[in-house]
């Protein structure tokens, strides 16, 4: 079986980390991993786009619509934006933090109300954290990416806090480590 995971956000949140967390994680575990990084206007807020699939083989890096098991999100309308590609009875990790578009930025629109609550209406199942404050708690807004990762890992429970752990010490710069160490286990509680 292979489990489909994306990880959705805005340029500058950190979801290329996220993504090599996971992969790295998974990969440790003796699974077949494919990352497909798609990026779109990252480096002006825009939105990017990370595909992380892994089982036992796994052939394509791809996810197509209705496929995903997982999208995490960093920001709440993203969630909204790639809620088409989670498939029935899968589950969405979002943060719920709200970061404006540049149409909404320049008047041209106005950010969506209630979008949690629709996603919810519309079957999904929204788990919602406020990963930037439990970012700021732990030391820094900038680890809300791995405070979010550490509420998506309470969903795999073959993978040990141990696990979890030795794969972040591998992907954060030692200087960030403890603040993302912290970030991590805030996200999981």
């Amino acid at each position: 079986m292979t489990v489909n995971v994306m990880i959705v956000g805005v340029g500058g949140q950190g979801s290329l980390l996220a993504s090599k967390l996971l992969g790295h994680v998974v990969m440790e575990k003796g699974y077949d991993v494919k990352v497909s990084e798609v990026h779109g206007m990252s480096q002006r807020g825009g939105s990017v786009v990370t595909y992380v699939r892994f089982g036992e083989k796994v052939y394509s890096p791809v996810i197509d619509k209705g496929e995903a098991d997982y999208i995490i999100s960093f920001e709440v309308l993203e969630a909204a934006r790639y809620l088409p590609y989670l498939k029935k009875g899968g589950k969405v990790i979002v943060n719920a933090q709200e970061i404006d578009p540049m149409p909404v930025i320049t008047g041209a629109a106005e950010y969506p109300e209630g979008l949690l609550e629709k996603m919810s209406e519309n079957g999904a199942n929204v788990s919602a954290v406020d990963a930037l404050k439990i970012a700021m708690e732990a030391g820094n807004g900038k680890a809300a990416n791995i405070a979010l990762m550490g509420r998506f890992s309470k969903f795999f429970g073959d993978i040990t806090e141990e696990e979890w752990l030795s794969s972040l010490e591998a992907c954060v710069p030692a200087k960030f480590l403890e603040l993302n160490k912290k970030a991590f286990f805030m996200g999981r509680e």
